[in-house]
């Protein structure tokens, strides 16, 4: 439909019907791009945020306009959704048939009814270009992102806090990664913290989706969503509470994180209740990612390590073999919620690292890629969880980036190879780099294609919540 039948139907939209209480204070977001769909989200709310700093939904009628061009012309329309408070007033919507490797540009449409419908901003994202055609591809990795710590410090008591007069607009880091432009952003866990501060935890559905709301709110997380396209995974703190598995009564339950996380980000299509949350996307004929669920299907953290001892589960773990021997990808880029190569802090058995931990599953993968020869056919590991940055690499030869901690006050210093209070207290990982000090920042991966007899390349950047350059890994294949 286009936009003079949109007018039509919604009636006239001008700027005098703007006054009205019901809103979209969280912006828009799209998810799982591919070469030609995508994932449309929003949240209708009131107009302000209320005193207990969250954002209240509202029922009303939405749907997104969606076209190839700004000004709209023979645009699409999806159906109409009556937002509720049983899926906390979202609309979310899967969109098919678009053009590969092209920018998208959507709006969305609500009011009250749908004859008082106005249009919200554009936003656009990009798809990808799929595995018959070259492109550069530059994404974001990000983790970390504490809220509680950023306004008030890990102790809660102002230290460490943010204090910057733009405080208001978010996290900073935010801007330096718009600044970059990148085609998309991948969230790898710890998107919200649900168990920090203790004073603010989160326990039932209405606490965990502030969580959410207070952070997205942000306008420069707003400004950025509105431009690019967004892969999200969960971890332990927006799953549960801190080194989580799936056993014991303490709220949250893992069922409960499990729906709150599907319902909050745009990870999965709404009319297919059994989409999985791990799953892989061919970005260009260069670059295939994979991105991993690491609370659904783990084993108990106490268990014995051993080979029935798991993060992935079973099924999980096939299927990620199967895909990386299917691939034909130049770079093949594996991101885990958690590390794999570390090293890491011994007190935890939380990860693939750690000891008493899933070590077995984690040794187990290394030998298979080893033996099948990824040492040879571009395959990386990229990570979020700890909260400094670095680059490692396992005795295997496989390497690792680490993305760190998106807010300065949730980062920290490293445990390096070769202590005893490491992962690796014989040294066996090698560490080229990692955080001189505890800083926020970000990962930013850039394939280049192949350009005449030159080979394609790949480059892993460190960056600081400033967007200060920190460390570069170039790779060429």
């Amino acid at each position: 439909m286009n936009r003079s039948l949109l007018l039509g139907v919604c009636g006239v939209l001008s700027q005098a019907t703007l006054a009205v209480e019901i809103d979209h204070l969280q912006g828009e977001m799209a998810g799982e791009a591919t070469s030609n769909s995508v994932i449309l989200q929003s949240r209708l709310t009131g107009d302000a945020i209320d005193a207990n700093g969250d954002v209240p939904g509202a029922v009303g009628f939405a749907r997104f306009e969606i076209a190839d061009n700004t000004e709209f012309r023979n645009s699409t329309l999806t159906p109409w959704v009556k937002t509720s408070a049983k899926n906390d007033f979202m609309t979310k919507v899967k969109v098919g048939g678009l053009s590969v490797g092209t920018r998208s540009f959507y709006r969305l449409v609500f009011g009250e009814s749908k004859d008082s419908a106005r249009l919200g901003a554009t936003r656009s994202f990009k798809t990808n270009s799929g595995k018959n055609v070259s492109a550069r591809t530059s994404f974001v990795v990000v983790s970390g992102m504490n809220y509680a710590f950023f306004q008030d410090g890990p102790k809660g008591d102002g230290k460490r806090a943010y204090t910057g007069t733009d405080k208001h607009l978010g996290f900073p880091a935010l801007t330096a990664i718009r600044d970059l432009k990148p085609d998309f952003f991948v969230g790898t866990g710890d998107n919200v913290y649900y168990d920090h501060h203790k004073k603010f935890s989160a326990t039932d559905a209405p606490t965990m989706r502030k969580k959410w709301h207070e952070q997205f709110v942000q306008a420069r997380f707003v400004d950025l969503f509105g431009e690019v396209s967004t892969y999200w995974e969960k971890d332990d703190h927006d799953h549960r509470y801190n080194d989580n598995d799936n056993t014991g009564d303490r709220a949250p339950s893992s069922e409960l994180g499990i729906r709150i996380f599907r319902e909050q980000v745009p990870v999965v299509d709404l009319k297919d209740p059994h989409a999985l949350t791990y799953r892989t996307h061919r970005i260009s004929r260069e670059l295939q990612i994979w991105l991993l669920e690491g609370r659904d299907y783990r084993s108990p953290n106490r268990m014995q390590d051993g080979p029935k001892k798991t993060i992935w589960g079973a099924t999980q773990r096939a299927w990620l073999k199967r895909t990386l021997l299917e691939s034909d990808a130049t770079y093949k880029i594996v991101i885990s919620p958690t590390p794999m190569v570390g090293p890491d802090g011994k007190g935890k058995t939380d990860n693939h690292t750690n000891v008493g931990g899933f070590q077995h599953e984690g040794t187990e993968f290394f030998d298979w890629a080893k033996t099948s020869g990824f040492q040879q056919k571009g395959l990386y590991l990229a990570c979020g969880d700890r909260h400094w940055q670095y680059h490692s690499i396992h005795p295997s030869g496989f390497e690792e980036f680490s993305s760190g901690a998106l807010v300065e006050a949730n980062s920290r210093m490293g445990v390096p190879p070769g202590t005893k209070k490491s992962t690796d207290p014989d040294g066996l990982v090698k560490q080229p780099y990692t955080s001189r000090t505890p800083s926020a920042g970000f990962l930013n991966i850039v394939v280049e294609p192949r350009k005449g007899d030159a080979a394609a390349k790949l480059r892993f950047k460190f960056f600081d919540e400033n967007g200060e350059l920190l460390h570069q890994v170039n790779k060429s294949g």
